[in-house]
């Protein structure tokens, strides 16, 4: 007798990571996604609006451009892959149904743009802006602005104009937004009423364009899942590395000679890695992968040139962690990576 396979479920890290995806045979329909995509529809039934938005499993979120719907990233149609994504990437998108279904909206939004062909009236260029401007490779956003609404991290809106439809059109659709009330006195307010007027004219309307198509479906997609996190960490190591050394050395000093009594800065930041990523990423909203990055080529700077800490640990603490929101908040502020939704 031949002993059966084990499930790809059941399978240690290192064995999931050389299944194909699309040899783990997932399905929307079977999988917790789908009672998501079914909220996201009533809440088009709540707001009167007739078009009805598809959605397929692929490597990541996203809404090709003239399609009506969009793709989810596959791992959310399973526990085990959310684990493995977590433990991969040290976070997961959409991985509580809170954040799902703000994402769900947001592509949704860009689907229903495509529909009726939203982005080519003269209001909505009016409001928002051209929809032709060139998706730079990264934004430098202001968080002081009141221009548009707050809903992805990072003032995801002011990336695009496109980006801020979607973004306001996502928090005018979720149930008990108060959206009048939150941004009442904000310029903000102008969208979201627009969008609330344009939802009402056209809401009832057949849209002019309907698809099925599906890009980059997750039964297509041949690479093993260690490759898939191979690239997917490639992408966030490779955003743009500061100016590490300056800022470190003008932070922590080398070593005086042999037998320095002061605490080593690699040691620190080994031991109290997974507190500072977790402060830093929720402070600044950057991707704790990105966050983790920074603090690895911390290390091995800090290790090659033996860099100590001025005083005690707890002040190395506060100072490692000034430097490390100072070495990531530069991807925010000084032109953030932007993700086409």
């Amino acid at each position: 007798m031949t002993r059966r396979a084990r499930p790809w479920s059941e399978l240690e890290r290192d064995e999931l990571l050389r299944v194909r995806v699309k040899d783990l045979g997932l399905d929307l329909a079977s999988s917790p996604l789908q009672a998501r995509l079914d909220q996201l529809l009533s809440e088009f039934d709540a707001k009167g609006i007739a078009f009805r938005p598809y959605a397929w499993l692929s490597t990541d979120w996203f809404c090709p451009d003239g399609l009506t719907g969009f793709a989810i990233p596959f791992f959310l149609a399973h526990p085990r892959l959310v684990r493995l994504e977590r433990s991969q990437m040290l976070e997961v998108e959409g991985g509580s149904a809170a954040q799902c279904m703000k994402l769900m909206r947001h592509e949704a939004a860009h689907a229903i743009d495509n529909a009726y062909g939203l982005r080519r009236r003269r209001d909505w260029r009016e409001t928002f802006g051209r929809a032709g401007e060139p998706y730079r490779a990264s934004y430098s956003p202001d968080p002081t602005s009141r221009a548009s609404v707050l809903h992805l991290n990072d003032w995801y809106s002011q990336s695009h104009p496109l980006e801020d439809f979607a973004e306001t059109f996502a928090v005018w659709l979720a149930p008990g937004s108060r959206w009048r009330r939150r941004y009442a006195g904000w310029p903000a307010m102008k969208k979201l009423e627009y969008v609330d007027r344009l939802m009402a004219e056209i809401g009832g309307r057949k849209p002019k364009l309907r698809t099925r198509a599906r890009e980059e479906q997750v039964a297509r997609v041949g690479m093993t899942l260690g490759t898939y996190y191979d690239r997917k960490k490639r992408y966030y190591a490779d955003e743009g590395t500061p100016a590490f050394d300056g800022q470190l050395a003008r932070t922590f000093p080398g070593a005086d000679a042999k037998g320095d009594p002061r605490p080593r800065l690699a040691t620190l930041l080994g031991k109290k890695r997974r507190v500072l990523v977790g402060h830093v990423s929720g402070a600044t909203g950057q991707h704790r992968y990105l966050v983790d990055h920074v603090v690895s080529e911390m290390v091995a700077r800090a290790k090659r040139r033996d860099l100590r800490l001025p005083a005690d640990e707890g002040a190395g603490m506060i100072d490692a962690a000034i430097v490390l929101t100072s070495l990531t908040s530069q991807f925010l502020y000084g032109g953030h990576p932007k993700f086409q939704r």
